[in-house]
């Protein structure tokens, strides 16, 4: 809220995820479970059920629990898919799902399960986004467009964070987490500027510093470890910061159920790009948001900051210009009369224009044309 805006008493709930991390958390699923029900409906995408399935169920015969179906989500977090979850008989016969996969597979099993009130739980089997541990699903368009966040009350009952699982996926999920996980300090430290917070928006933007700090230290380390397929501490602390930390502050930020404090310019960026096929198709989500970032940091004249993330991006090969995301100088002329009035950056401390844009680009350049 802005600063002349008088501060309430109010009733409010949080929730807050729990979670387990390891190499062999699924023996954890028992004791969490158990007590939600008998009848399991894995619901996950193709590959991430190849990855996960077996153990999942190695784990499970140990329990009192029965997989009685296995399902695919779709191929994107859409109402329809939702809706063609919630009419399968397997579905209304369980008592629980475990949702198995990426962003999208997790977010359409929470968009269902949630809004039914029946009890979920994930299993992430990639280190992309915080999905997991969210209380919002991320809805496209039929057309595979941004359409809006869905908001809940309250997260997935329990995440099984299972580090031997994620450090043998491809390497490039954990690689674009990155990038997702680092934009979420700077777009919350900014949208929150010279503002007087409510305590749960407080305790999110406090708590983002920690999507930046652990990439920064090491994310160059892990994303080599993970490349080599080992579960090492570096990797570990890289999964528990896009997991886990993002997560929670997504949870702080997003309590009034707005993107406000949530999101920014470099969002902005990312769903603007998304009117080009090539960003859906050939990159991930947190690649484009980590370029994006770059341009937050300059419009913001954060030029300390630019050249830290700058140089990481460098160091992991995430996208430091228009043409690693295969995007032309027309397409990009095109996106800056978009972005400025996108959501993400109603909330911003003051007007990105047009302008704005053009000049972080010409100093982006420069600073390529440097090495």
């Amino acid at each position: 809220m802005k600063e002349d805006d008088p501060m309430k008493l109010e009733n409010y709930e949080v929730h807050l995820p729990s979670y387990s991390i390891g190499d062999h958390i699924y023996d954890k699923i028992g004791p969490v479970c158990e007590s939600y029900g008998k009848t399991v409906l894995l619901i996950g995408g193709r590959r991430a059920l190849a990855a996960a399935e077996t153990k999942i169920r190695s784990y499970v015969e140990k329990t009192n629990l029965e997989i009685i179906g296995v399902e695919l989500y779709g191929n994107d977090c859409t109402y329809a898919n939702v809706e063609k979850l919630r009419q399968l008989p397997v579905y209304q016969q369980a008592d629980m799902v475990f949702g198995v996969g990426g962003g999208k597979a997790l977010d359409t099993v929470k968009c269902l399960c949630i809004t039914d009130d029946k009890p979920v739980f994930t299993f992430p089997t990639i280190a992309s986004n915080c999905a997991a541990c969210t209380s919002v699903s991320i809805m496209y368009n039929d057309d595979g467009t941004f359409l809006k966040p869905n908001f809940f009350v309250r997260p997935a009952m329990h995440a099984f964070i299972d580090t031997e699982i994620i450090a043998k996926a491809p390497v490039q999920y954990m690689w674009a987490g990155i990038g997702d996980t680092y934009a979420k300090y700077y777009e919350a430290t900014i949208s929150s500027r010279d503002e007087r917070l409510e305590h749960f928006t407080s305790l999110g933007v406090a708590l983002s510093v920690m999507c930046r700090d652990p990439l920064l230290e090491y994310g160059v380390k892990a994303l080599s470890d993970h490349e080599q397929g080992l579960c090492t501490y570096d990797v570990e602390q890289v999964v528990l910061a896009i997991v886990v930390t993002t997560g929670i502050a997504s949870i702080f930020l997003t309590k009034d159920f707005t993107p406000d404090y949530n999101s920014g310019l470099a969002h902005a960026i990312f769903y603007a790009l998304t009117s080009y096929p090539v960003i859906e198709e050939k990159h991930l989500h947190g690649e484009v948001v980590g370029f994006g970032v770059l341009f937050a940091l300059l419009v913001d004249g954060q030029y300390d900051e630019f050249e830290k993330i700058y140089t990481l991006n460098r160091q992991l090969g995430l996208p430091t210009s228009l043409a690693q995301i295969e995007i032309t100088e027309e397409q990009w002329a095109e996106s800056i009369n978009r972005i400025p009035e996108m959501s993400d950056v109603k909330h911003y401390p003051y007007k990105v224009t047009k302008e704005m844009l053009t000049t972080a680009m010409q100093q982006l350049n420069e600073r390529e044309a440097r090495g």
